[in-house]
């Protein structure tokens, strides 16, 4: 290690340190260990450019540990990222670049948000997940367009989360060969020793996983480091794990302990440290002459990568004219022209679920949107979320199905790592009720409003016999509650192609919940279907000074249009309004709303899920019928029968809320 590698590390370290003490509050620790790694992959083994940070073919990084955030910025600062030295001065305070935890979007050269532990290293997976797709894709015999690693960096408490678990035996599964990922064994967690809780080989474990894995035993050597990234870069068949053995808050008088790990060092033990580096304990946020200088090698040689890849791309341009307009496209995310033409009105002849409808909405989207992919939790028999025409990733990269398996988080992370990535309009699917498993990955595709898309099937009571463990209650006013993520439960199979092509024009987060059980079709003719979701809310049956406004989503809206007979028997005159997605109705001005919801008429609400929520629309003068407890084992009809879902019911419920 030359003198100057040294006191560059060491600046970073100290950066840290000065940041996380002038904002009182942050993780020394971690980035006072990991500054060797970071300098030698900012500024020698990473390809990237600072002054280009969204060039398609970067390598990516990701700090899964997100709490070591300093870590970040201090090495995308110095290596000359769009981040100054008064943005880390400014660490955690109000719209600073230098936020709490990396936050996507917000600091250039962060390409997703982490922090809350496991779903950095899982977001991982599914960015190398789409450079695999995306070579396998776009790459020809003569010419590679796509051709980076995604690096990262976990801690224990990482690999602790069942997460962890879930991703890296996709990765291995996957054959994940551009993916290298650095465990920082530092042998302390926040308790204490890890030993209190964490105990086992991960160097075995990953070698279990099918993962190519490495062991250096000291951070702070340079050439051991170097060699074994080395190695990783030239594995064709495995995900890599390089496992470094770190001395978290080296160099500071709490080394080696928890004291370090989440508490800054305070005033005395920061000079200590300084005068351990050899820094004057008196100068705060210190640059020695020379040391940006050599970080900035990183931009002078990403600026050459990028400018030699600009001009292969332009002969790939020209060799390969439709292949690159559809790539700049997809990462453009802009549709193709006609991408919708083949989504074709579905027949009323006969009920069909919206699970089965939304098989042949994504289809005929596929056939036009190369760049929508995805997958199930090994349940695409059940969901219906498959290109029959297309191959498997795992048996072809350039497929378009990815068989996750029951991985419901791990899933939804890679989704959400495969958005971020770009070039991809990726989805996940499972049973609506085991979206608890993966409600983390959600809230965090919606914190980045990534285009990430969430499928779920088997979406209330209806499913039947299944019983209460699959039936879903709560689960749609719970994921209805995560700002920015929109919200799908169509009525019927059209309002189901209406929904899917509003999923894939927005470019945020968004989940569907789709029926199990057949369901009458409505008849474009008839009822505004195909463009009244477009609003969030809309009137399908009118009627003139109405004594009720009877709003319903999903499976209920057929119930209450079946149901009007009885009410018009029962001298009840209703309008009738289908929601198929709150989040669309509240971005609608205040003078839509007041039209579907106006003041001094009774309303009452219908869906097969929690009532809570629905008070806002029909008021505590209102009616909701829901279901505010567990399901059932029953046959579906005979349980929403049991539930009150039944026309008698509508009809009680509707003189309730007029006071009839």
């Amino acid at each position: 290690m030359s003198d100057l590698d040294k006191l560059s590390i060491d600046t970073l370290r100290l950066l840290a340190v000065d940041a996380i003490e002038q904002a009182k509050n942050g993780h020394p620790g971690a980035p006072m260990a990991l500054s060797p790694l970071a300098y030698l992959l900012f500024t020698k083994y990473m390809v990237h450019d600072p002054s280009d940070f969204k060039w398609s073919n970067r390598d990516r990084f990701v700090l899964s540990n997100g709490h070591a955030s300093m870590l970040q910025y201090g090495a995308l600062f110095l290596s000359g990222y769009d981040i100054s030295l008064d943005d880390l001065k400014q660490f955690r305070e109000w719209h600073s670049k230098a936020p709490g935890h990396p936050e996507y979007g917000f600091t250039p050269g962060v390409e997703v948000t982490t922090g809350p532990l496991g779903q950095g290293f899982g977001m991982s997976i599914g960015l190398a997940i789409a450079e695999k797709h995306l070579a396998a894709i776009y790459n020809t015999k003569d010419t590679e367009i796509v051709n980076h690693h995604t690096y990262c960096i976990v801690g224990d408490g990482d690999l602790m989360e069942g997460i962890s678990h879930e991703s890296a035996s996709l990765a291995g599964t996957l054959g994940l060969n551009k993916l290298i990922v650095f465990y920082d064994d530092n042998l302390i967690s926040l308790d204490g020793p890890t030993e209190l809780s964490f105990t086992e080989n991960v160097t075995e474990r990953f070698e279990a996983y099918g993962w190519h894995v490495q062991y250096v035993d000291d951070g702070e050597s340079l050439p051991k480091l170097e060699q074994a990234i080395r190695i990783a870069q030239l594995e064709t068949g495995k995900p890599s794990l390089i496992r470094v053995r770190t001395i978290i808050g080296y160099g500071s008088p709490k080394a080696g302990t928890n004291k370090v790990h989440g508490e800054m060092l305070g005033k005395e033990a920061t000079r200590k440290t300084k005068e351990f580096f050899g820094f004057d304990p008196d100068v705060d946020f210190a640059i020695p002459p020379g040391v940006k200088e050599n970080w900035e090698q990183a931009k002078i040689k990403g600026a050459e990568a990028k400018a030699k890849w600009d001009e292969t791309y332009a002969g790939y341009k020209a060799a390969h004219p439709e292949l690159a307009a559809q790539f700049e496209r997809a990462l453009a995310q802009k549709l193709p022209e006609g991408f919708d033409k083949d989504l074709k009105p579905f027949a009323t002849d006969k009920p069909i679920a919206t699970r089965t409808a939304g098989n042949v909405a994504l289809e005929a989207l596929g056939k036009n949107i190369p760049e929508l992919v995805g997958g199930a939790a090994d349940l695409t028999s059940s969901t219906k979320t498959i290109f029959k025409a297309s191959p498997s990733f795992h048996v072809d990269p350039a497929g378009k199905n990815i068989f996750f398996g029951v991985r419901e988080f791990g899933m939804c992370a890679a989704v959400n790592g495969m958005a971020a990535h770009g070039g991809l309009i990726p989805f996940g699917s499972t049973f609506f009720v085991f979206s608890d498993y993966a409600r983390a990955a959600l809230r965090m595709a919606a914190l980045m409003s990534t285009h990430s898309l969430f499928i779920f099937t088997h979406d209330s009571i209806g499913l039947g016999a299944d019983g209460p463990t699959h039936q879903p209650v709560e689960h749609l006013m719970s994921l209805r509650a995560i700002p920015q993520l929109t919200d799908f439960r169509p009525a019927d199979a059209n309002e189901t192609n209406a929904c899917w092509k509003l999923a894939v024009e927005r470019t945020n987060a968004s989940f569907m919940a789709l029926s199990r059980q057949d369901l009458p079709v409505l008849d474009t003719d008839k009822y505004p279907v195909v463009e009244g979701p477009r609003k969030g809310a809309y009137v399908l049956v009118p009627q003139e000074n109405p004594d009720v406004i009877i709003v319903a989503t999903g499976s209920e809206v057929s119930l209450v249009l079946a149901s009007l007979g009885d009410l018009e028997a029962a001298g009840i005159k209703a309008r009738v309004i289908s929601m198929p997605s709150f989040h669309i109705f509240e971005e609608q001005d205040e003078a839509y709303k007041d039209s579907i919801f106006p003041h001094g008429i009774a309303k009452m609400s219908v869906e097969a899920g929690s009532t809570m929520g629905w008070w806002k629309y029909i008021g505590r003068d209102g009616s909701a019928i829901g279901v505010d407890r567990f399901g059932a084992s029953a046959p579906g009809p005979e349980v929403l029968d049991k539930y009150g879902f039944n026309s008698a019911n509508i009809v009680q419920q509707a003189k309730k809320a007029i006071g009839k």
